[in-house]
C-alpha cells in the first residue's frame, strides 16, 4: 500500500514538472538594462547613434527614441520582439554594408543574447543607479540565517562602526580579510595629516601612545576636528574644485582681490557650516534676505565661488563672449562639483551617453544668466568695505534715509555696498565718432554720440555718471528718444574722473536716451564713461542738511574702497533672455528657454522660486540623487586616496562603478539624514571606522587579490598632497606659522618663475612670519602657479579640478632637494637634530624619528651616515660651500652642513612624504 501511494506521488510529481515548463518563462532571470545593456550600447552603438551623432535617424540615448522609426521606416526595437527589431537584424547580417557596429568589431554572441533577451522581455528601460533618489540600504548584520552558520562571527569583533559592516560584507565576497589596526604613532599621523593637513606634535603623538582609555583614539579625533588647522585642511581641498586663485587669468593674467572668500570657506569647515547651507551661501548668497532685507556679508562674499571664473582684459576682446563664457564654466563647474556628471557635452549637443538633451543645458544656464558680472576690468559688481571716514559717510547716509523714508534705505545702503543696479558703458550702441576705450569703456570725442537703449525712466529722476574727460569745456548733453529729442539733462564734464548726479524731469515708461559730446577746444580728446545709473532721489530733499547727506553719498560712491567680487541678480531692464546656443555657438541663438532642471530628475517643486536660490534649494533637497553621493565620495576620496566611485567627476554611465554602492547610499542617507549634512559627522564617521584604521601593510595574497586595496583589504597609503608636503616640512622643522585670514603671502621660491609680461610685476617675498605660512595662502597666479606645487601636481585652477592625478617623477624629488622652502626647512632640522644628538648616529636617529614617529632601521641609518660623512668630507675640503647652503640661520660648521644635507634627504623619503 505504501508503495502504491509513493507511486502515485511520484507520477503526480512528474505530471506537475512537465506541465509547469511552460511556465519557465516567469522564472527566467530579468536582464538589468544599466547593468547588462547600456554598457554594450554605450561601447557599441552609442558613437554613431548617441546624442552627438545619430546616424539613419537612429538613437540609443532616450527609451521613445529606440521605438521611432529610423531613415529606413524600420523600427530599432520592437519591444517583445527580438525578431522584429531592426538593431537585431542588423547586428547578425552577413551583408558588410548593413551589419552593425558598421565600422567595429562584432558583437560577441554573450552580448548579443543580452540584446535579445532584453527586447523579448520587453526593453524596458531603466534608470542609471546615480540618477535615482537616494533610498538607505540596510546595514549588514549577524541576524536570522547568517547568524547561525556563523558567517559574521568575527565581524562584530573587528567592525568599530556601520561603515564596516558593508565593507567586511565585500571582503568576505573577495576571499579577504581585513588588516590589523594600524600602530598607534602611525594612525595618529594619519588621521592628523588627513584632518588638518598637519602633522601630530611629539607631545600628541607621546599623549596618545600612552592613553590607555577605550576612547583614547576617539579623542585624538575630537581634538583634531577642533583645530582651527582643520578648516585650513578642507579649504585647500574646496580651493581646486572653486577654481580659486589670486590672478583673473589668460593672457594677461592680472591680479584679483578674492582672498576673503578663501577666508570665507575656512571659516565655515570650522564652524561645521552645514554643507546644504555652505552649497545655497555660495550659488546664491546674495539671494538670501536678512531682518534688513539684504543678504548679509558673508552671504555675499561665498558667492565668489563663482567669481573665480577667469575674466579677460586683453585689449580687442568681447565681453560679452567672455561673459558667456564665464556663464558656461558656472553651469559646468556646479555639474563638476554638486552633481559628478560631465554636463559640459551637453553645451554642444545632447549627451552622448547619459539621457540629457541639449536644450536642457541652457535651461540651467538660464539659473545662472542674469548675474551682474560682465567681464569688465573693474570686476563689478564687488562687495565694497569702506573704513574711517568713508564708512562714517555711509552710516550718516543710511541713517538719513531711515529718518526720512525707511522704505529706501535698503535700496540705497544696496548700492552703496555693491554699485547695482547700474549700467556698464559697453552696453551703449549707435556709436557716432566714439568707441570702446582699448575694447572696456565707452569713449566720444567732439560732436561724438551714443544710444542707451531700452532704459526705465517711472520714478528716476536722478541720473549717475562715473565720468572723466582730459577735453576742455567738454560738455554732455543727453536727449530722448533721439538725438533731436527732448533735452533731458546737460552738463559739463569734469576734468578728473569722479561720480555726478544729473537730475533728470518726470518721464513715465521706457525709453531710448542719446548722449551727445561737445569738446571744441581740444576735439581728439577723448570723453569716459565707465557705467551709469538711474535712482531716485535721496528722500527729505526739502532739509537744511540735504546737500551735505548727498556729497556724502556722492563721496562714498568715489571712494577706493577694498572690494571682493560678488554675484548679484539683475532685475528690471537689465534681465536676460536665454536662448540654445545651436552646436554651443554663442553667436547662433536658437530658441529661448525658461530656467528648469533636467528632464531626468524630479521636477522642481513649485515652491521654490525659478532662479539661482530655487536651484541651490533643489540640489540640496533630499529627493535630490547626485549631491549628497556626490559630496561623501569626495570626503571619502581625500581620507582614502579613491573614491567609493573612483570618477569622482562622473557618476553617469561612462563613469566607473562603485566599489561598495550599498555603502555610498547608506552614507548619503545618513549625512542628509542623521548628520544634517555635518562634514565633520561625516569625517568623524569615516576616521573612527575599522576600515579607516588598518595597518597599510601589504601580504602577497592581497597583492594578488586586491592589488589596488579596491576592497579595502588594508588601510589607505597615498602620497600628501602638495600643499600637505610642504606644510608638514614646515610644521616638522618648527617653521610653520599659524597665522589665520587676511591677503596672500608670497613665500620663497626658485629665481626666474615668476612671469608678467605685461605689467611687470615681480614676486615680492613675504616678510616675517608671512613667509612661513601655510601653503593655502600662497599667492596663486594662474598663468605661474607656486612651482613646487605645481610639481606635486595642484591644479593651475584654470577650470575647476574634482581630483588631482598623482604623478611621481624626478621633478618631485628636485623640489624637496633643492626648493629654498625645503633647504630652510632642512638647516632648521639640522639644527635641532644636533640638540638633540651628540654623535652623527644619535642625531639621523631623531631625525628620522622626529618626521615619521618611527625607529628608524639600520640599513636605513647606513645609507644616511654615509651622506652625511661624504657631506662633511666636502665641506671641510671647501669651507666656502657651507655659507652657500648654510644661508638661512646664524649657526655655520661643515658637521651642521653635513646634517642640512642628510635632513634634506630625510625630508625627501618616501615614508615621509608618504601618507601611510
Amino acid at each position: 500500500m505504501a508503495t502504491k501511494n509513493w507511486m502515485i506521488f511520484l507520477g503526480v510529481a512528474v505530471v506537475v514538472l512537465l506541465s509547469s515548463f511552460s511556465w519557465l518563462g516567469l522564472f527566467e532571470e530579468k536582464v538589468d538594462y544599466n547593468k547588462d545593456v547600456k554598457p554594450i550600447l554605450n561601447k557599441n552603438c552609442m558613437g554613431c547613434h548617441g546624442g552627438v551623432k545619430k546616424a539613419g535617424n537612429v538613437s540609443f540615448l532616450f527609451e521613445e527614441e529606440i521605438i521611432r522609426p529610423g531613415k529606413s521606416g524600420k523600427i530599432p526595437v520592437v519591444p517583445g520582439d527580438a525578431h522584429g527589431s531592426e538593431m537585431i537584424r542588423r547586428i547578425l547580417s552577413d551583408d558588410p554594408e548593413e551589419r552593425m557596429p558598421k565600422e567595429g568589431a562584432p558583437l560577441a554572441e554573450e552580448e548579443v543574447e543580452v540584446l535579445k533577451k532584453w527586447i523579448n522581455q520587453g526593453a524596458q528601460w531603466g534608470r542609471h543607479w546615480s540618477y535615482n533618489r537616494v533610498e538607505r540600504p540596510e546595514v549588514p548584520s549577524g541576524g536570522g540565517l547568517l547568524a547561525s552558520l556563523k558567517f559574521w562571527e568575527t565581524d562584530g569583533e573587528w567592525a568599530k562602526n556601520e561603515i564596516d559592516y558593508f565593507v567586511r560584507r565585500k571582503l568576505k565576497e573577495n576571499g579577504l580579510t581585513p588588516a590589523a589596526e594600524a600602530d598607534r604613532a602611525t594612525l595618529i599621523r594619519r588621521v592628523s595629516l588627513d584632518l588638518t593637513g598637519l602633522p601630530p606634535t611629539e607631545k600628541e603623538v607621546a599623549d596618545f601612545i600612552k592613553d590607555t582609555s577605550p576612547d583614547a583614539y576617539e579623542k585624538v579625533v575630537d581634538r583634531l576636528l577642533a583645530s582651527s588647522a582643520y578648516g585650513e585642511r578642507w579649504a585647500a581641498m574646496w580651493m581646486d574644485l572653486a577654481r580659486y586663485a589670486d590672478t583673473k587669468g589668460y593672457e594677461r593674467d592680472p591680479g584679483r582681490t578674492i582672498w576673503r572668500f578663501r577666508d570665507y570657506v575656512i571659516r565655515s569647515f570650522n564652524e561645521d557650516k552645514p554643507f546644504n547651507q555652505f552649497t545655497i551661501e555660495q550659488l546664491a548668497g546674495d539671494l538670501l534676505k536678512g531682518p534688513d532685507g539684504a543678504p548679509a556679508e558673508e552671504q555675499l562674499v561665498a558667492t565668489g565661488f563663482h567669481r573665480n571664473t577667469m575674466t579677460n582684459d586683453e585689449g580687442g576682446t568681447q565681453d560679452e563672449e567672455f561673459r558667456v563664457a564665464a556663464q558656461i564654466d558656472r553651469v559646468n563647474t556646479t555639474w563638476e562639483v554638486w552633481q559628478g556628471t560631465t554636463f559640459a557635452c551637453v553645451q554642444c549637443h545632447s549627451h552622448p551617453y547619459d539621457p540629457f538633451p541639449h536644450e536642457d543645458y541652457y535651461k540651467y544656464l538660464a539659473f545662472f544668466n542674469n548675474t551682474r558680472d560682465e567681464d569688465v576690468t573693474s570686476e563689478t559688481p564687488t562687495l565694497r568695505f569702506y573704513k574711517g571716514e568713508d564708512s562714517a559717510r555711509v552710516e550718516r547716509v543710511k541713517a538719513w534715509i531711515t529718518q526720512h523714508n525707511p522704505a529706501q534705505t535698503t535700496r540705497f545702503a544696496q548700492f552703496m555696498r555693491v554699485m547695482e543696479p547700474k549700467i556698464n558703458s559697453h552696453d551703449f550702441d549707435e556709436y557716432v565718432n566714439a568707441s570702446l576705450l582699448d575694447a572696456k569703456y565707452f569713449g566720444a570725442q567732439h560732436q561724438g554720440s551714443a544710444r542707451i537703449p531700452g532704459v526705465t525712466l517711472t520714478n528716476k529722476d536722478k541720473l549717475l555718471l562715473s565720468i572723466g574727460t582730459k577735453a576742455e569745456d567738454a560738455t554732455l548733453t543727453l536727449t530722448l528718444d533721439s538725438l533731436r529729442g527732448p533735452v533731458v539733462a546737460r552738463t559739463k564734464v569734469p576734468t578728473a574722473d569722479t561720480v555726478l548726479v544729473l537730475s533728470l524731469p518726470p518721464v513715465q515708461g521706457r525709453h531710448n536716451l542719446y548722449m551727445y559730446f561737445d569738446s571744441p577746444k581740444t576735439p581728439k580728446n577723448w570723453i569716459s564713461i565707465k557705467w551709469i545709473a538711474f535712482q531716485e532721489s535721496l528722500p527729505g530733499q526739502n532739509q537744511p542738511e540735504y546737500a551735505g547727506v548727498q556729497l556724502d553719498y556722492i563721496k562714498v560712491l568715489k571712494a577706493r574702497a577694498e572690494s571682493t567680487p560678488v554675484f548679484w541678480e539683475a532685475e528690471g531692464d537689465l534681465r536676460r533672455k536665454t536662448h540654445v546656443f545651436e552646436r554651443g555657438n554663442w553667436l547662433v541663438k536658437g530658441p529661448e528657454v525658461q530656467p528648469d532642471v533636467p528632464k531626468l530628475f524630479n521636477a522642481m517643486p513649485r515652491d521654490l522660486p525659478r532662479n539661482r536660490l530655487g536651484l541651490a534649494r533643489w540640489m540640496v533637497s533630499r529627493d535630490n540623487p547626485l549631491t549628497a553621493r556626490v559630496v561623501v565620495n569626495r570626503f571619502w576620496e581625500q581620507l582614502f586616496g579613491t573614491g567609493i566611485v573612483e570618477t569622482v567627476e562622473d557618476f553617469g554611465s561612462q563613469g566607473i562603478e562603485p566599489t561598495h554602492r550599498e555603502l555610498l547610499d547608506w552614507l548619503a542617507a545618513s549625512f542628509m539624514e542623521e548628520g544634517g549634512w555635518s562634514t565633520k559627522k561625516l569625517l568623524r564617521q569615516l576616521v573612527l571606522s575599522a576600515t579607516y584604521r588598518q595597518s597599510s601593510g601589504v601580504d602577497q595574497q592581497k597583492l594578488e587579490k586586491d592589488p589596488y586595496n579596491t576592497w579595502l583589504s588594508r588601510g589607505p597609503r597615498v602620497r600628501l598632497s602638495a600643499e600637505q608636503v610642504r606644510d608638514q616640512a614646515m610644521a616638522a622643522c618648527g617653521l610653520l606659522s599659524n597665522k589665520m585670514y587676511g591677503p596672500s603671502v608670497m613665500p620663497p621660491q626658485p629665481e626666474g618663475i615668476w612671469l608678467s609680461p605685461y605689467s611687470g610685476e615681480s614676486w615680492k617675498l613675504s616678510e616675517g612670519e608671512d613667509r612661513y605660512r601655510r601653503a593655502v595662502y600662497t599667492y596663486w597666479k594662474r598663468t605661474a602657479p607656486y612651482p613646487s606645487m605645481t610639481t606635486f601636481d595642484a591644479p593651475s585652477r584654470e577650470f575647476c579640478q574634482s581630483r588631482r592625478i598623482r604623478t611621481n617623477t624626478p621633478l618631485q624629488a628636485l623640489v624637496t632637494l633643492n626648493d629654498p622652502v625645503y633647504l630652510e626647512a632642512a638647516q632648521k632640522l639640522a639644527e635641532t637634530m644636533q640638540q638633540r644628538g651628540k654623535t652623527p648616529e644619535q642625531q639621523l636617529r631623531e631625525g628620522y624619528r622626529l618626521l615619521t614617529y618611527q625607529p628608524i632601521e639600520e640599513k636605513s641609518l647606513n645609507v644616511l651616515l654615509k651622506v652625511y660623512r661624504n657631506s662633511l668630507v666636502g665641506y671641510k675640503k671647501n669651507p666656502a660651500e657651507v655659507d652657500s647652503l648654510l644661508r638661512f640661520g646664524e649657526k655655520k660648521s661643515p658637521e651642521l652642513a653635513a646634517l642640512a644635507v642628510s635632513a634634506n634627504v630625510l625630508l625627501n623619503l618616501d615614508k615621509v612624504v608618504t601618507k601611510e
